[in-house]
């Protein structure tokens, strides 16, 4: 039952990341914590994970199909790998509950822009 539930969370989150650009975070992570029962810091550094294989998967098949925005790319880039550096180290430094509400906070702070 496990199994089942592990891989519905996976499709899930490439069928977010290939339509959205988004789905390790926003979908793995709750996913985890709440239905599978991981402990939060946890969950936040195996999403980190999952992303790699999807966003590998994606890259090719919009690379195929000629969708960046090659200035854009190296630019967000850069900064990308200095933030995921920084984040990674910030990470167990904090406190599950502080993670938490940070988590909920960007989540609902995205879907409202998106919104509106």
């Amino acid at each position: 039952y496990k199994l089942i539930k592990v891989v519905t969370i996976g499709i899930i989150a490439g069928l977010c990341n290939g339509l959205f650009g988004s789905g390790g975070g926003i979908i793995v992570v709750p996913a985890m914590i709440y239905l599978l029962g991981i402990e939060e810091h946890d969950a936040h550094a195996t999403a980190i994970l999952v992303i790699l294989p999807l966003s590998l998967v994606s890259v090719f098949i919009y690379f195929r199909s000629n969708h960046f925005d090659w200035s854009m790319v190296w630019k967000v880039g850069l900064g990308s790998i200095i933030g995921a550096g920084f984040g990674a180290w910030l990470l167990p430094r904090i406190p599950v509950n502080i993670l938490s509400k940070i988590f909920a906070g960007f989540m609902i702070l995205a879907g409202l822009r998106m919104i509106f």
